[in-house]
C-alpha cells in the first residue's frame, strides 16, 4: 500500500514514521543554537517568541525553559496534539497555516531547521514572509534557518538506508526542477509505505528577492549554528536575520 497526498508535508509530517526517522537529531547542537540565537537577538526577559512549523514542540519547550513566552504553531494536528501536553502559562501550541498571519505580535518569529520551501508556488513562500512581518512587533526580528542549498547539492548522497527502531528507511535523493527531493520507502508488517520530501533549492539570492517583495530588510546571514560567517560554498546552513 502506498501512502500519498497532494501536499506531501500534510501527510508525511502527520505520521509517526516521520518522527521515528528523525528521532536521532542532535538536540545538544540544536539547544546550543537556540542559546546562541536568543543571545544574539538580545531578546527581552520573558520576551514573546513564535515558533513556526514547531512540530512536536521540542524547541518551543526548550525556549520556554529559558524564560521566554513561546507559541508554537504547526499544520500537523497530530504534532500539536502531542505538544499540548507540555503547555503552561507561558507555552502554548496551536494548529495554524504559517502562510497566514497569526493574530498576535512577537519579539521574534523563528522558522527553524529548513521548515520553509515546501510550497508549490512562490506566492505561498511570499505570503509566509509577509505573515512573519505582520507577526513582529516594532522591535522584533524574523529568523529563517534554511539549508545552504549549494552546499547540500554539492554533498548530496544519492541513496542510503537508515535503520531505526527496526525499520529500514530507504532514502533516495535527487535534484529536479529546482527542488531537492528525497524519496523515502519502508515496509512494516508486510505493508509498503512511500513518502516524498520536496524542498525548493533556494539560494541566498532567491531569499533576497522574496524579502524585497515582502518589504523586509535582511540584516545578517550566518552559516552554521555557532553563528559563524556564511560562505556560500562551505557553510551547511543559511541563517537569515531580518525585520
Amino acid at each position: 500500500m502506498t501512502k500519498t497526498k497532494e501536499k506531501w508535508y500534510a501527510s508525511w509530517f502527520d505520521t509517526p514514521y516521520y518522527h521515528t526517522l528523525y528521532k536521532d537529531r542532535n538536540n545538544t547542537e540544536a539547544q546550543a543554537f537556540m542559546d546562541n540565537l536568543t543571545n544574539y537577538l538580545n531578546l527581552p526577559e520573558s520576551g514573546k517568541i513564535l515558533d513556526l512549523a514547531c512540530g512536536k514542540g521540542r524547541y518551543s519547550i526548550y525556549l520556554n525553559t529559558l524564560g521566554f513566552d513561546v507559541t508554537g504553531i504547526d499544520l500537523s494536528e497530530q504534532s500539536i496534539l502531542h505538544a499540548k501536553q507540555f503547555e503552561n502559562d507561558t507555552l502554548k501550541f496551536d494548529v495554524h497555516d504559517m502562510t497566514k498571519p497569526y493574530p498576535e505580535t512577537f519579539d521574534t518569529v523563528l522558522n527553524l531547521f529548513t521548515s520553509f520551501g515546501y510550497f508549490e508556488t512562490e506566492e505561498s513562500d511570499l505570503h509566509t514572509i509577509q505573515s512573519i512581518k505582520k507577526e513582529l512587533n516594532e522591535f522584533g526580528f524574523g529568523v529563517i534557518d534554511f539549508m545552504n542549498s549549494e552546499y547540500v547539492i554539492e554533498n548530496l548522497v544519492p541513496e542510503d538506508i537508515k535503520t531505526i527502531d527496526g525499520i529500514d528507511f530507504q532514502q533516495k535523493r535527487r535534484v529536479e526542477n529546482g527542488y531537492i527531493i528525497k524519496d523515502i520507502s519502508f515496509k512494516i508488517d508486510g505493508e509498503d509505505f512511500k513518502f516524498q520530501e520536496r524542498v525548493k533549492a533556494f539560494t541566498l539570492k532567491d531569499f533576497e528577492i522574496l524579502f524585497d517583495k515582502a518589504g523586509v530588510d535582511l540584516l545578517d546571514v550566518f552559516g552554521n549554528y555557532k553563528l559563524q560567517r556564511y560562505e556560500n560554498k562551505t557553510s551547511p546552513r543559511m541563517i537569515m536575520i531580518f525585520k
